[in-house]
């Protein structure tokens, strides 16, 4: 594996420090974010495909989550994406493509949405359309539906195990991304970097969210990547339902479907870097 060349702690706020993982490449920059309640060691696969095309990569832990600050507020959409907004600013990523995953890709539509122009284009990996109060109307059915499950004190091996056994075809890069949205206890147990409570928080400023409401403010293109093959054939529907109703909103959007989880980046990172990679200007691609 190609390590990161730094991963040094960004200060985006008072008391906000994010850490990231950085490979450097004189091409088009990409920054990537996670979804809810994972980390971004999950870009691992993703971010060396792309450094080894030449590209700058930046890959960060958001608020609350690996490595990162753990403040007890500022969840929300807004916040999160002028934390990014911040962080760009900091490590002078000029026009870089900013991609995000689940809730990660809510928050770049709602960056390129506060920000028209600071990115070259927008990635949305399985999200960037999830809109959960269509779903849940109300807070507390959404919250109870979705509340994580108890993994805090599970053995170290028990929960790699766990991994390996529900995600059989993922190469080890996913494997230990995922493993480290883990801290590992003295005791050998594991427990989640991010707490039950900064998970609700998160949780509920996704749900406030509205994404169909940002599309129009959106000027950069954007490559929606969704998980197909997975799921009743009335989620599928829900699901290319929505996508439809954004491409219809935005200036340049396009979708491509790659059969697969949820968390595409992780198990099939090849691909996902390579339609990623058609988002930067013809003269910032790698060279075939």
């Amino acid at each position: 594996m190609i390590e990161p060349d730094r991963t040094p702690r960004v200060t985006v706020a008072a008391d906000v420090d994010l850490e990231v993982r950085e490979w450097d490449g004189g091409r088009r920059p990409f920054v990537l974010v996670h979804g809810l309640a994972s980390n971004a060691r999950l870009w691992d696969g993703v971010a060396i495909e792309l450094a080894r095309s030449g590209h700058r990569v930046v890959a960060v832990d958001q608020r609350g989550h690996g490595r990162s600050s753990k403040p007890d507020e500022g969840y929300d959409l807004t916040t999160v994406a002028d934390d990014l907004r911040t962080l760009l600013d900091t490590l002078r990523l000029a026009r870089p493509v900013v991609v995000g995953q689940s809730w990660g890709a809510n928050v770049a539509i709602e960056f390129a949405a506060r920000f028209p122009g600071v990115a070259a284009a927008i990635g949305c990996v399985d999200g960037g359309t999830i809109d959960l109060k269509s779903q849940f109307p109300d807070w507390d059915d959404c919250a109870s539906a979705l509340r994580p499950p108890p993994l805090a004190g599970t053995p170290v091996d028990d929960m790699e195990q766990r991994l390996r056994t529900a995600h059989p075809d993922w190469p080890e890069s996913g494997i230990a991304g995922t493993m480290a949205c883990f801290e590992v206890r003295a005791d050998g147990t594991v427990a989640p970097w991010l707490t039950l409570a900064r998970h609700l928080l998160v949780l509920r400023g996704l749900w406030d969210h509205r994404p169909a409401e940002r599309f129009g403010a959106i000027q950069d293109p954007v490559l929606f990547i969704p998980a197909g093959g997975r799921g009743s054939d009335e989620w599928m529907a829900t699901k290319r339902a929505a996508l439809d109703e954004a491409i219809s909103s935005l200036g340049a959007g396009r979708v491509e479907w790659i059969d697969g989880d949820h968390d595409l980046h992780a198990q099939h990172p090849d691909q996902v870097a390579t339609l990623l990679r058609t988002l930067a200007p013809i003269q910032d691609r790698e060279v075939v």
